[in-house]
């Protein structure tokens, strides 16, 4: 049988199913077909609704999860809101949310080194497994990738099922909440690794969850001095928190004023674009050290323009990140989150509100306002549910991929 110790985490306890000690109730065994409670987005029109659906169906090699927390980001508001991006992008209708934490409840025929009762993430990027980069370890490239709450049902729902090499079981010191951060921290992870950190000066541009979550990652991980930029003023207080040396306000001060501060002579070594904004990437670049190398995550809203003769010229790496590499990214994650009380400490502190389901609107409302931090839904918290609709139309997850594909 396949070996799967390169897909999921934490492979020490694969031979014993026992159930995770976290939770203090048996986990529930669903039948096919049991309604459960979902968020449904339906096409062509704005808002979820909150609904009963047929419980997913799974096949040998899948895996279903009790979802516990949900973790709502900007993809989950464009869907929401049902912009020109989501109407081009996302296969509705659907269950939408790719963030989550969770426990098995039940494995596949194939299924090996899961347990049931484990608590668990997922890899949201489900890939073809045959194009030329899956085939060369570069799953994170495939060009055949589908997203989880994107192009498949998602993790709004009291179950979410996900092919087993998708699965990652969470060591001891991992609560819900902090499982459901996994996906975004897995972005900064990625972003703030990908290039040598260690006793370098590292500048953050845009102090979102991601951004701090980067922060909190580059403290760990060594750097000397780092310095985070945006212009809200809480945002800017939770990166001080989190880890960051200096903090500067873009709309009152300069980066160049942080590093005349820090006596930093040659600028910084490693530039981190999280915001998405021209100014900050154009004012990233302008501080850089000579060979010095720049990680994109933040995805801008309009085309950015770049002064390529100072990068060519200075001799600028640049590297566009997105998503995580399957399956290092989660590695690292689970190693540093593991090991260091600081970093779940910092992670944790990023969640500023936590709803009940009947509470899910309320969440959106928060998330989007943008003064939160990470806005997480209870699902296991179902007091004053209400239920606008009963959804009978959907296809199995099985054969809504074999669809797709």
């Amino acid at each position: 049988m396949t070996d799967r110790s390169d897909y999921v985490g934490h492979q020490d306890s694969a031979k014993t199913p026992v159930r995770d000690s976290r939770y203090d109730r048996p986990p529930p065994l669903p039948q096919e077909g049991t309604p459960l409670l979902a968020l449904w987005k339906r096409p062509d029109t704005a808002g979820f609704e909150l609904v009963e659906r047929a419980m997913p169906a799974m096949g040998s090699d899948d895996v279903l999860i009790r979802v516990h927390r949900t973790g709502i980001c900007g993809t989950d508001l464009h869907i929401e809101s049902w912009d020109p991006w989501a109407a081009g992008a996302v296969d509705a209708p659907l269950v939408p949310g790719h963030e989550f934490s969770g426990e098995v409840v039940e494995v596949g025929s194939r299924v090996e080194g899961i347990p049931v009762g484990a608590a668990v993430s997922g890899e949201g990027h489900l890939v073809c497994g045959t194009c030329r980069n899956c085939r060369s370890g570069r799953r994170h490239l495939c060009r055949h990738t589908r997203g989880l709450g994107v192009n498949l049902d998602g993790a709004f729902a009291e179950y979410v099922v996900l092919p087993a090499t998708n699965v990652w079981v969470h060591g001891d010191q991992v609560t819900p909440d902090l499982g459901a951060l996994f996906d975004p921290l897995g972005n900064a992870v990625h972003t703030a690794l990908s290039f040598p950190i260690l006793g370098e000066d590292v500048l953050i541009t845009g102090c979102g969850p991601i951004g701090l979550m980067a922060i909190a990652v580059c403290r760990v991980a060594g750097a000397r001095n780092i310095v985070a930029t945006d212009v809200v003023a809480d945002r800017l207080e939770k990166a001080l928190a989190v880890g960051a040396d200096r903090v500067v306000d873009v709309s009152k001060e300069r980066v160049a004023d942080a590093q005349a501060e820090l006596g930093m002579l040659e600028g910084f070594d490693i530039g981190l674009e999280m915001s998405g904004q021209a100014a900050a990437a154009s004012e990233l670049i302008e501080n850089l050290n000579t060979g010095g190398k720049v990680a994109l995550l933040g995805l801008p809203s309009t085309n950015i323009e770049i002064d390529w003769t100072k990068v060519i010229t200075r001799m600028i790496t640049i590297k566009g990140i997105y998503g995580r590499e399957m399956f290092d990214t989660w590695h690292h994650a689970s190693a540093m989150v593991d090991h260091s009380p600081e970093l779940r400490h910092a992670l944790e502190s990023l969640v500023t509100a936590r709803f009940p389901l009947g509470s899910w609107q309320a969440a959106f409302d928060t998330a989007r306002g943008g003064a939160a931090g990470k806005v997480l839904i209870d699902w296991t918290d179902t007091r004053d549910v209400v239920i606008t609709g009963v959804v009978d139309e959907l296809a199995p997850v099985a054969a809504r991929a074999a669809t797709a594909a």
